[in-house]
């Protein structure tokens, strides 16, 4: 299934639902809408938000592929509640992240390619312990965006960047989790752009510390959370999921990479993440930059510079949908 979140202009606040063709079947209205259809009251314990319903995932995925199941196009052209849909068109909803309001967000730096373009930047070769553990940085989670929300152009840099990334998102939190079971804990997957101010990150990074400024202005997830079941058939012979990840600028093709390059596995990142700690539902793990995924690695003077108020970044990944900002 594929999960949306969005906000409710009259109440500003967040709801979600599953995706169904063009439409968003909101969960509270569908459940409401079968109690008083059939006096079916098996879906109206469903947590309103994604992030609380992952606390119980097994249980509330459960559910709500039922109500998936029950739930008929009828019902989407037809049903209401109070006298407003259950439903509504994808493309009138004001989509946030999947989930708006993480604990936290941990960003990985786990495709090899990336790596060893950006070091050899910074006139370094790649470090050996890269091989032997995902490492990671913390981003600020009270910065994201969804599909098509604006990016304000941040304050103090001239050299701002995308990052083409993917990532997860964690069902049932836990502690030192290991690799093998790490699986049961991906509620799903989404695209991930991971905003940078290159000429900041360049400033702090200098002293050993950060990335900080350079990152936390914005991150964008979205447009759904996927969940592992839609992506069966894109596991490639050798365990690695296949997906095409692209970026345009202003129409242009900048990016093109694929999931499968990446060297660290979620599950292996779901281990260090987790280890003498807690993850929490609701966390983002992300990718870190697919290859080619960004103008750092690419240059400026082959892509027609840094990004400037006006541009608009699209960044698609195969199966996972579209995640388009405009800078403004």
């Amino acid at each position: 299934m594929k999960f949306a979140s969005y906000r409710n202009n009259e109440t500003n606040e967040t709801s979600f639902g599953f995706k169904r063709d063009k439409y968003i079947v909101d969960i509270w209205r569908s459940a409401k809408w079968l109690h008083q259809k059939n006096g079916d009251k098996t879906f109206l314990d469903i947590p309103l938000s994604l992030k609380e319903a992952l606390k119980d995932w097994k249980l509330n995925f459960e559910k709500l592929k039922q109500l998936d199941t029950i739930i008929t196009d009828e019902d989407i052209n037809k049903g209401d509640v109070d006298g407003k849909p259950i439903a509504s068109l994808e493309s009138e909803l004001e989509l946030t992240a999947p989930v708006p309001d993480p604990q936290s967000f941990r960003d990985f730096y786990a495709f090899e390619q990336h790596v060893r373009s950006a070091r050899k930047l910074r006139g370094l070769d790649m470090h050996p312990d890269w091989f032997k553990i995902p490492i990671f940085y913390f981003s600020n989670p009270a910065a994201l965006f969804g599909h098509k929300s604006n990016i304000n152009y941040p304050r103090g840099t001239e050299e701002l960047d995308f990052e083409l990334e993917f990532a997860i998102i964690i069902a049932d939190g836990g502690s030192n989790i290991s690799a093998d079971s790490a699986t049961d804990h991906i509620a799903g997957y989404t695209i991930c752009n991971d905003w940078s101010a290159r000429d900041l990150q360049r400033e702090e990074m200098a002293m050993s510390l950060g990335p900080a400024k350079g990152k936390d202005f914005a991150t964008s997830f979205g447009p759904y959370m996927v969940t592992p079941d839609e992506l069966e058939t894109a596991w490639d012979d050798k365990g690695k999921l296949h997906l095409r990840m692209t970026c345009h600028i202003n129409g242009v093709l900048i990016s093109d990479g694929n999931t499968n390059d990446l060297y660290h596995p979620f599950e292996k990142m779901i281990e260090r993440a987790s280890m003498n700690t807690k993850l929490v539902s609701g966390d983002y793990l992300g990718s870190g930059t697919v290859g080619t995924g960004c103008i750092l690695e690419l240059r400026p003077e082959n892509t027609n510079g840094w990004i400037k108020k006006g541009d608009v970044v699209r960044l698609e990944v195969e199966r996972l949908g579209v995640l388009e900002n405009k800078i403004v």
